[in-house]
């Protein structure tokens, strides 16, 4: 198929906007999958993005359609992630892309995400296609939502596409569109091959597998691959293109989307974003890039059983295949043994890699508490990066703690903006500015610390809003901070993973928080169990664990009370002495309890 005929676009929206249902009607009409092969959601193929209704992955698939000239074209769609937490996959298809659907839910307008994911995809040049899905909802409010797109991006009301995916109604008309409006893929099939690797994936049995989209040149069999990344080379065993599963084809030229086989075994060779060339054919200068992602939270990730280390690596070094945002490093805690300390884009996207993980590979895993990334200023001036409490410098050297922000877009019906409000003063919120896109529609802004962000604010956002508001962030660096580092101590010993950095102002309220939570879940033993919140040597809140008692004295039946005394003494001497030697073992629920109490409670 010449280039010409190629259309390379995705389909970008707010979560549940309705971007696989309408990926599944584009796929009936143009007679992609048979009636019997379709299902909902049918690009939606892992379980965990069955169950929880979002879209994960983005999800690359081919199909042919007939335009009204009588010509046929191809459509390489990618179907993309709506949460704010995954927005890096979203940036990597567009990477891949000419064109974008701007997809916006009639009923609830233009959204935070919707926001986010317009400007990602005019920074990168795509020809955008705004589109009102769920017109047959009946309190769908077509001219409200028209209105709130022009304002976001600027294009004339008779370029805005009516659709119901559910329905089919309209979408003949998008794939009109697609055709007419998206252009051509650039790029010569004449020049150096040079093909962008947007996303990768494993296989037991043929290694890792680059996603591309072929920018110069072209691709085929027998080739010999190599990468800008390392100075490996490897022989192409297979390409092709993705229907619902993979398609050989002889060749990839310029402008086709597709995938590479070439056997490439150790994970970490085959980066997402380098460029692909071939010896036959080698390219001077890699394709620019987009940059590595900087992950936002941080947390341990550690097997139940020991014997479960290697095994977890391993898995880490597959799943990283498949999702570029997750970085990891190995570390050790006294409390936990051998694991490694894990960085992902939010707290949803630590979630389900924590599932993935138990599900995919079979592993049982514990997960301390969430985290993120501080500058530590040194009194000798040297700036340290901590990631983990466990490895803050003694307050004492310490000279300033400078914790990470981010510039927070909420978007809400105007009746709610007072306890919104008020939500982000509490969490140290700075407040920006209002803009009011309809008379039903507010969009606030906010500058927040991300350690406030990631515990609890999303959840408290929809119990305020009544689940009517909804937020995008995005990082814009480091501030100083009053931060004081939290210790846990369990009997007398410092529970590393427990620990957190906390601002001043909320440390004795979460201390006592977590001292509570701690004493509900940590067993009984044979002797009295203090659980104590600390800030360097100060101790400011404390629960006892209340000991199990044995009756000792059950067995005296009468006789002179010295009889029990002594018996009680006895008992009391030895709960002593396994107070000073006795070790606790904690709970899982200890480091998960973590979670349940947000900074400020």
């Amino acid at each position: 198929m010449p280039a010409l005929a190629v259309r390379n676009f995705c389909i970008i929206a707010h979560i549940d906007h309705g971007k696989s249902t309408l990926a599944d009607r584009f796929l009936e009409l143009t007679h992609t999958l048979t009636t019997k092969e379709m299902q909902a959601q049918v690009l939606d193929d892992m379980d965990l993005e069955r169950e929880r209704g979002i879209t994960i992955k983005a999800h690359p698939i081919r199909m042919v359609y007939r335009h009204t000239d009588g010509q046929d074209y191809v459509f390489n769609l990618i179907d993309t992630p709506g949460h704010v937490d995954f927005t890096y996959e979203v940036s990597r298809s567009l990477a891949a892309c000419e064109g974008a659907l701007l997809l916006v839910d009639a009923a609830q307008g233009v959204e935070a995400q919707t926001v986010s994911n317009a400007y990602l995809a005019i920074e990168n040049d795509l020809q955008l296609i705004p589109v009102i899905n769920k017109a047959d909802l009946p309190n769908a409010r077509i001219d409200d939502v028209k209105t709130q797109i022009v304002d976001l991006v600027g294009c004339d009301e008779s370029d805005i596409l009516i659709t119901s995916a559910k329905t089919g109604q309209g979408v003949e008309n998008i794939l009109a569109a697609i055709v007419e409006r998206i252009p051509p893929p650039g790029g010569n099939p004449d020049s150096k091959t040079r093909a962008l690797v947007f996303d990768s994936t494993y296989d037991s049995f043929r290694g890792a597998i680059a996603y591309v989209r072929v920018v110069d040149g072209y691709l085929e069999k027998g080739m010999n691959a190599e990468f800008f990344a390392h100075d490996r080379r490897y022989e192409v065993d297979e390409i092709g293109t993705f229907r619902m599963k993979r398609h050989p084809a002889k060749r990839l030229s310029a402008g086709d989307v597709g995938y590479v086989i070439s056997g490439i075994k150790d994970v970490a060779y085959l980066k997402v974003g380098d460029t692909l060339t071939t010896t036959q054919s080698r390219a001077e200068e890699p394709l620019p890039g987009y940059k590595p992602i900087k992950p936002m939270v941080f947390t341990g990730l550690y097997p139940v059983s020991s014997e479960d280390y290697e095994p977890l690596r391993s898995s880490l070094d597959k799943l990283r295949l498949n999702d570029a945002s997750l970085s990891y490093v190995p570390e050790t805690s006294s409390a936990l043994g051998f694991g490694f300390r894990c960085g992902f884009l939010g707290l949803l996207h630590m979630e389900i890699v924590q599932e993935r993980l138990e599900r995919e590979f079979d592993l049982n895993l514990i997960t301390t508490s969430p985290n993120v990334e501080y500058e530590v200023i040194i009194d000798d001036g040297e700036v340290v990066i901590v990631d983990s409490p466990a490895d803050m410098p003694h307050p004492g050297a310490v000279h300033q703690i400078k914790e990470p922000y981010v510039a927070a877009e909420i978007i809400t019906p105007p009746e709610y903006l007072g306890n919104i409000m008020k939500l982000c003063q509490d969490k140290r919120g700075s407040y920006q500015n209002t803009h009011y896109l309809s008379p039903t529609k507010v969009q606030l802004r906010y500058e927040l610390p991300l350690a406030e962000v990631i515990y609890d604010f999303f959840d408290r956002l929809k119990s305020v809003s009544r689940g009517y508001a909804s937020y995008d962030y995005e990082f814009i660096g480091h501030r100083p901070g009053d931060l004081k580092k939290l210790d846990i101590m369990i009997a007398g010993e410092v529970v590393d993973a427990l620990s957190s950095v906390i601002h001043k102002d909320h440390a004795h309220a979460h201390g006592r928080a977590l001292c509570k939570k701690l004493k509900e879940v940590i067993h009984r033993q044979q002797f009295e169990v203090a659980i104590q919140a600390a800030i360097g040597n100060r101790i400011i809140a404390r629960e006892s664990v209340r000991p199990l008692r044995k009756n000792v004295t059950a067995k005296c039946y009468g006789g002179d009370i010295t009889r029990k005394r002594k018996l009680l003494e006895r008992q009391k001497e030895g709960k002593k002495r396994m107070k000073q030697l006795g070790r606790v073992e904690i709970p899982q629920e200890a480091f998960l309890s973590i979670m349940e109490v947000g900074h400020g409670d």
